[in-house]
């Protein structure tokens, strides 16, 4: 029997029947969003593939865990975040603040050195990840839950444990703050993107 047609909750169901093939479908499904989220987090892709996996190790062996009562992307995005920030305390990565001429220096080389158009994506992506690092773990969290896990305001609420209007209100604060960032420490990449 095929299982590529079933719900996340019937995969999941499955696997925890003893069908451990199954998850791999959960895998395949979920590879690109927990890459993209994690990439949020760490810049290095070297990095970002370790830590997916790792993510995905974490979730198959705690899927019994898992009580349905959020979409299975929600979970994950938990996991992947909790992931995340353990790597990034194990390693001690530089999360500076751009103030720091030397950053500033690195920013303009690679700035310089990236000339294609996908790597002028990847330049606005990094920028963007980059402005989000800048704010607190609060407003990076909602930003990330709502524009690149797609979760709703209900499904946020469940993952900060807000009231979904409280959610609201932060996810505006938090985009304000982002745009703040974004004018001071990207002034002239964010000029040439609206010039393109």
């Amino acid at each position: 029997m095929t299982t590529t047609g079933l719900s996340d909750d019937q995969i999941i169901q499955r696997i925890l029947k003893g069908d451990r093939s199954a998850f791999a479908i959960l895998v395949e499904r979920y590879q690109n969003y927990v890459f993209t989220l994690v990439l949020r987090f760490t810049i290095n892709r070297e990095d970002a593939e370790e830590i997916s996996q790792d993510v995905f190790v974490k979730a198959f062996r705690s899927l019994q865990d898992f009580r349905g009562d959020s979409k299975f992307s929600t979970w994950l995005f938990t996991i992947t975040r909790t992931t995340c920030l353990s790597f990034l305390r194990k390693k001690k990565l530089d999360i500076v603040s751009l103030d720091n001429e030397r950053t500033e220096l690195q920013l303009e080389n690679q700035e310089s050195s990236q000339h294609a158009n996908g790597v002028e994506q990847k330049s606005r992506h990094d920028m963007l990840n980059r402005a989000i690092m800048m704010l607190s773990p609060d407003d990076a969290q909602v930003l990330n839950l709502f524009y690149q896990a797609d979760q709703s305001l209900e499904e946020i609420g469940r993952i900060m444990r807000l009231d979904p209007n409280n959610v609201k209100v932060k996810l505006h604060r938090a985009r304000h703050r982002l745009k703040e960032k974004m004018e001071k420490y990207f002034a002239n990449e964010v000029r040439e993107i609206h010039a393109d």
